[in-house]
């Protein structure tokens, strides 16, 4: 249900260039503190990860929530007991229509991502935006594009990105303890993949669940039970969610594409199997090439992500000295030393022997909510905005790009938002909105 999609630069640029001309109701930016000192916020998403994050962020002194749009009426009793005053809405565009807010928080099923928080920018407000960042590359660059045009508090939801143990490994590898890196292999023991067929039936729409506005910009189709969409398997399905790369790329990937300071691949490659006509395939291995920085040695970095059982190859096991590899994490190979990374514990140096009396340097966590909200109220800055969060978020998405295209090496223009040599591969770019549900600027 993939519409063709290639935007030319010129397309793209008019897009996200006229979007505030395009949108009557664009505001200009709210980077001055709300007046009151309090941050009236709203959730997008009452249950699972949306009341995970809005309770962290009602946990700072200075926010009000005081909205939730949520599709599923059975999803939002947890809420409503913990946020008795804050008004009730199924149709985020009725809620974005009707409050006074300052910032919200995007916590939806990824298909939703981009279009909600586009619109809730349009509107001036700050966003707190759950991983990945939006389904796809579009989305992420034009999310991207407009927060830093209008100068908007933005934060991506990897919160371990403020935990003292990530902060550890990025101020490891840019103060050159293991020296220039070499190589980086990174992993998950996440499957989110489904290689079985797709139930072949109908089933009646739960009481409560809108399933018209579930699917969103999405293509009209019917209801299937048994947690086949909702709420428990979206993720593995093509047109909701980004599979183990987008629910855990963003996590594991972040602590070393800040610490090597990498920016968009030139190239990926997919050596697993494609996915069906639903479903995310399983099982994935999957190459980059990314450019050198600072922090690697001349030439062109080899990257390689592995998910479900794939693991790094037994060269790479062996140079944890008889560790058991951790369940997610990433391996950092380097000209002086190796840095092992687990998910989420602080990173190892290796050899024991070299690193034997290492003095780490001092490095203490932040809360990654709060952060956003004292940006929100002109009291710093957030550390994953747009700006890192759009590139790390694109350099994942190119992986589910690259499954759909096995065992072919596809080349990237990151500038451009393109690949170069196969072009069937631009179709997965973007897609097309459902008819009636498009985004101004998307």
């Amino acid at each position: 249900m993939q519409a063709d999609f290639r935007p030319s630069r010129r397309d793209f640029l008019k897009v996200v260039g006229g979007a505030a001309f395009a949108a009557p109701f664009v505001t200009s930016n709210l980077l001055a503190a709300p007046p009151s000192g309090i941050v009236r916020h709203a959730s997008f998403g009452a249950a699972g990860m949306a009341m995970a994050d809005v309770s962290e962020l009602a946990s700072h002194p200075n926010v009000k929530v005081v909205a939730v749009a949520e599709i599923d009426a059975s999803r939002l009793a947890g809420f409503k007991q913990k946020f008795p005053e804050a008004r009730v809405y199924e149709d985020y565009r009725v809620l974005l229509e009707k409050e006074q807010l300052d910032s919200v928080n995007v916590s939806t099923p990824d298909h939703m991502h981009g279009p909600i928080a586009l619109a809730a920018m349009q509107r001036g407000l700050h966003v707190y935006g759950q991983k990945p960042l939006t389904h796809n590359l579009h989305e992420t660059r034009t999310l991207t594009e407009f927060a830093r045009k209008k100068r908007l508090v933005t934060q991506m939801g990897i919160q371990l990105h403020s935990a003292a143990e990530y902060r550890m490994a990025v101020e490891l590898v840019q103060s050159g303890a293991i020296g220039k890196v070499r190589e980086i292999h990174t992993w998950s023991s996440k499957d989110w993949g489904d290689n079985g067929a797709m139930p072949n039936r109908v089933d009646p729409v739960p009481a409560g669940l809108n399933w018209d506005l579930w699917l969103g910009v999405a293509a009209a189709r019917p209801f299937i039970g048994q947690g086949w969409y909702h709420p428990g398997n979206w993720r593995r399905r093509l047109d909701f969610g980004t599979g183990t790369f987008g629910d855990m790329g963003c996590h594991i990937f972040d602590p070393v594409f800040k610490a090597v300071g990498l920016t968009s691949p030139v190239s990926v490659r997919s050596e697993g199997a494609a996915p069906n006509a639903h479903s995310w395939a399983t099982n994935a291995i999957i190459r980059y090439v990314f450019p050198e920085t600072p922090f690697t040695i001349k030439g062109n970095l080899p990257v390689t992500w592995y998910d479900g059982n794939q693991r790094p190859p037994a060269e790479v096991r062996a140079l944890l000295e008889g560790r058991e590899l951790p369940d997610q994490g990433s391996i950092v190979i380097g000209t002086d030393g190796v840095l092992v990374v687990p998910h989420v514990a602080m990173p190892i140096l290796l050899p024991d022997a070299k690193f034997k009396g290492f003095k780490r340097p001092e490095v203490k966590g932040a809360n990654h909510w709060h952060q956003f909200v004292d940006a929100v109220r002109g009291q710093g800055k957030t550390s994953a905005n747009f700006d890192y969060a759009g590139p790390l978020t694109e350099a994942v998405l190119l992986g589910s790009v690259a499954t759909r295209f096995p065992q072919t090496t596809l080349e990237w223009n990151g500038r451009r938002l393109q690949f170069t040599n196969v072009k069937e591969a631009n179709q997965f770019v973007g897609r097309r909105y459902r008819k009636g549900w498009e985004v101004k600027g998307m």
